[in-house]
C-alpha cells in the first residue's frame, strides 16, 4: 500500500518475527511467540512515524528487527532501495542508529562521556586524539551539554542528561535514521518536554528520519507526523497524527486515546475502557484478536475475513472487521 507521497527511506513488507518455544532445553520447537506478525509500513525521508500500543504488543521487537539487532523470521526490510539483509552491518550502523529507553544501561559506567560519545568515531576510523575531543565537544553542544562534561562519568548525570548523551552518541556518525525506543518514558514531564523539543530541533537541522516507539499517546501526538497503532504483533490503524486523534476508527485506538490523562477533570470525555486480557501471542485467536479479547458478539464473522489494512480515507488505514470498525465490508 502507498502511505505517503514522499519517497520512502524504510519499507517494511509482511515482516514477521516469531520466537520458538521449546518444551525443554533439548526438545523440539512446539510453538512460536508471534511477536511481530505480518507488519507492512513505510517511513518517508524526514518523517517521524510513531508506533504505539500496550506493553507486549510487539512494538519494541519490531524496532529491533528493523535495526538488525535480531534476525527476521520472514518478510523484508528495504532501506533506501536496498534489502537490509544484504547490507553490511557497518554500513547499517553508519546510516541507522538507536536510542534506548534506559540510556544509562547502554553506557559503560567505567568510561568517560568523551569515550562513550566518541567510541563510534574511533571504531570507524573517523577521528582520534585532539580531533576526537573537538568532535565530541561539538556533539555535546548540539544536544545542550557542555564541553566540560566530557571528562565525567555516567553516574554523575540525571536521566534527562543521560538521554542527551545517548542522542549525541547516536548522532556521531551523522546517520539518516534514528529509532527512538521509549526515550522519554523514564523522565518526568518537564524533562520529557525538553527532550522532545530537542529531538524536533535536531530533526529539522539534520533532516533526520525517526521512528518513535512509545506507549504514551500524548507524547507521540506531540512529535509524530503519522501514528501506527499496534496490537498483538499487527498494525490495526495507521494515519496522520492529528487525523488519528480526531477520528480514530478502530476500537482499540479509541480505547488508548480515552486513557490519555487530561488536566481538567470537568471536561467531558468518551470513556472506552480496555476490557479483558491480551490474548497470548503463542496461540493468538483467529480473526480479530481485539474483538476476541472483549468478547464482541460479531467476532466470529471476522474469522473468515481478510483483515489486511484498508484505506478508509486518504492516508488513513485501518484493519477492517465487524468487531472494531464501521468499515468492515465483507470481502
Amino acid at each position: 500500500m502507498s502511505e505517503s507521497h514522499e519517497s520512502p527511506l524504510i519499507e517494511v513488507r509482511n515482516l514477521k518475527k516469531w520466537f520458538p518455544v521449546n518444551s525443554g532445553m533439548l526438545s523440539a520447537t512446539t510453538s512460536h511467540v508471534r511477536a511481530v506478525d505480518g507488519v507492512n509500513l513505510s517511513v518517508s525521508k524526514g518523517e517521524t512515524l510513531g508506533i504505539v500500543g500496550e506493553s507486549g504488543c510487539g512494538k519494541t521487537t519490531l524496532g529491533r528487527v528493523i535495526m538488525g539487532l535480531i534476525p527476521i523470521t520472514d518478510g523484508s526490510i528495504i532501506y533506501d532501495g536496498e534489502n537490509i539483509r544484504e547490507m553490511k552491518n557497518r554500513d547499517i550502523r553508519k546510516k541507522m542508529q538507536i536510542v534506548f529507553q534506559d540510556p544509562g544501561g547502554s553506557m559503560n559506567p567505567r568510561m568517560s562521556i568523551r569515550s562513550i560519545v566518541g567510541e563510534p568515531l574511533q571504531v570507524n576510523g573517523f577521528a582520534d586524539g585532539a580531533e576526537l575531543t573537538q568532535r565530541v565537544a561539538s556533539l555535546l553542544d548540539s544536544v545542550g551539554m557542555k564541553r566540560e562534561h566530557m571528562n565525567r562519568f555516567p553516574h554523575e548525570f540525571s536521566g534527562g542528561q543521560k538521554q542527551r548523551i545517548a542522542l549525541a552518541r547516536a548522532l556521531s556518525l551523522d546517520p539518516e535514521f534514528i529509532l527512538l525506543d521509549e526515550p522519554t518514558s523514564a523522565l518526568d514531564v518537564s524533562v520529557q518536554a525538553q527532550v522532545l523539543n530537542l529531538l524536533s530541533e535536531i530533526q529539522r537541522e539534520r533532516n533526520l528520519t525517526f521512528i518513535f516507539i512509545t506507549h504514551d499517546l500524548a507524547v507521540v501526538r506531540h512529535i509524530s507526523d503519522r501514528v501506527a497503532v499496534m496490537y498483538l504483533g499487527k498494525i490495526v490503524e495507521l494515519a496522520d497524527s492529528e487525523e488519528i486523534y480526531r477520528n480514530p476508527r478502530h476500537s482499540y485506538t479509541r480505547a488508548l486515546i480515552s486513557a490519555i490523562p487530561i488536566s481538567n477533570p470537568k471536561i467531558p470525555r468518551n470513556e472506552n475502557f480496555l476490557e479483558g486480557d491480551v490474548p497470548s501471542p503463542v496461540d493468538p485467536p483467529p480473526g480479530c484478536a481485539f474483538g476476541r479479547r472483549v468478547n464482541h458478539p460479531e467476532w466470529a464473522r471476522s474469522v473468515e475475513m481478510d483483515l489486511s489494512l484498508r484505506e478508509v480515507s486518504p492516508g488513513h488505514w485501518v484493519q477492517p472487521c465487524p468487531c472494531c470498525t464501521d468499515d468492515s465490508g465483507e470481502n
